[in-house]
């Protein structure tokens, strides 16, 4: 089985040796002074998940899709853009002026929304296609886990416009779901997203006394799971197989991923950006297994604000590389598995026109994954391996006098079971405040 290990503790070209069979060494990006191991996962074969994971005849399980979400119309652009930044997980204001938080996501809102409509009509026909992308990836979630064994609905729970997370927990309460698998459908972890719908989605959770009994479990971050790196290596070959014979070995493969502001990484702790970098250093020694000896390189886009953000910068560097000498580059949205306005719009348009103007002469961008096969029944393995987790107990852990979460008495004892006993039902009670604001969303946010 493909496995690759990056030892960040003590990144090395050794760390790689034996992963994959004839493609040399290859140095991690990571940090060296982080105090983990990231290690590409092997997928499972459908077979091995015929089993249904243990789940009983009948039992009914839910599959929560989390993602950002995006405008439908061109009118919803501003109240959209306005959910987006009251998050303070998106904009975090000191507690003293944390009221300002609204009144300052109203401004932006309003300042940005004539030029985002613009780039809506532009490229994508008015509105975002990510809630279509998204239903057909639940379907096909949906297809791959039944050849698994595993009868399950998927459910879609956007963090910035409709269907809300709200909207898809009472339509899984309405269902009578008895297990939930919550995957974020972005690979990597960071606060601003995964943790942002996480954050929603637990407030929410655990003021519904029904939704307190629902077993549950998270799949945080899948970046480094094989289906999801041989299919984004696999479209990348792909295109680089499109540009002229000539240009092909000399290409430059350049990722582009979501940026994030700097204080993220460096005062929060924020994963974000080792996995951005072991995703990559996976992608390329796939790559490498596949005949393709290209040089790389990555880059952060969409900067916000005039705080500093991971860097390099996209713009920036595409410029750096034409100087170079660079001229083809075959672009890759590396944290991005559905198509919106960051690369329908800033990518093919903005920073296509920027290449070009650079020098670089020729340009070819690798789609999101979408609904790629190996892709999906990679996401199916996730959900069919995370089912039995939501049946296991931290008593282990407390044997061992191991560090343990606060609701470890919650996750060591059912729910219900408290109940019957008459002990506090559930976690402590999540206070019912809302914050003002200018949508009907804007107060959960």
């Amino acid at each position: 089985r493909s496995c690759a290990l990056i030892a960040l503790a003590a990144p090395s070209a050794s760390a790689w040796t034996g992963c994959w069979p004839a493609r040399g060494r290859v140095e991690p990006r990571v940090a060296s002074d982080a105090r983990m191991v990231l290690a590409m996962r092997p997928s499972a074969p459908a077979a091995l998940g015929s089993s249904g994971a243990d789940v009983a005849e009948g039992e009914k399980v839910g599959v929560l899709l989390l993602n950002l979400g995006g405008p439908d119309t061109l009118d919803q652009v501003e109240p959209f853009l306005y959910n987006l930044f009251s998050d303070p997980e998106i904009i975090t204001l000191p507690g003293a002026v944390r009221w300002l938080n609204g009144p300052l996501a109203w401004i932006i809102a309003k300042t940005r929304a004539p030029m985002s409509r613009e780039g809506y009509k532009q490229v994508l026909d008015g509105g975002s296609p990510q809630l279509r992308t998204t239903l057909a990836q639940g379907a096909a979630i949906e297809a791959a886990l039944s050849t698994r064994g595993v009868s399950a609905k998927s459910y879609i729970g956007m963090r910035y416009w409709h269907p809300y997370t709200d909207e898809a927990l009472a339509a899984i309460k309405a269902d009578g779901v008895q297990r939930l698998v919550v995957l974020p459908l972005y690979p990597q972890f960071s606060i601003s997203t995964s943790g942002s719908s996480l954050r929603l989605l637990e407030h929410e959770y655990y003021q519904d006394q029904q939704l307190r009994l629902l077993k549950n479990v998270v799949i945080p971050a899948w970046y480094n799971r094989q289906g999801y790196v041989h299919s984004m290596a696999r479209l990348i070959a792909s295109r680089i197989d499109m540009l002229p014979e000539g240009e092909r070995a000399g290409a430059h493969v350049f990722f582009s991923a979501h940026g994030l502001p700097q204080k993220y990484v460096q005062e929060l702790g924020d994963p974000y950006q080792q996995q951005i970098e072991a995703t990559v250093s996976f992608v390329m020694a796939r790559l490498r297994v596949l005949g393709y000896s290209n040089p790389d390189t990555l880059a952060y886009q969409s900067k916000v604000g005039p705080v500093p953000w991971l860097q390099p910068y996209t713009d920036e560097k595409i410029k750096e590389l034409a100087g170079g000498g660079v001229s083809s580059l075959v672009v890759v949205p590396i944290s991005f598995v559905s198509e919106h306005i960051e690369t329908l719009e800033e990518i093919d348009i903005e920073y296509r026109e920027l290449a070009e103007e650079a020098g670089i002469t020729h340009w070819e961008r690798v789609p999101a994954l979408g609904v790629e096969e190996d892709f999906i029944e990679d996401l199916a393995s996730a959900v069919v391996e995370a089912l039995p987790r939501m049946e296991q107990r931290p008593l282990q852990e407390i044997d061992e006098g191991r560090p343990v979460s606060l609701r470890v008495v919650n996750d060591l004892v059912s729910l219900r079971s408290k109940e019957e006993i008459g002990a506090e039902y559930g976690p402590v009670r999540v206070r019912n405040y809302r914050r003002g604001g200018f949508t009907p969303k804007a107060g959960g946010i």
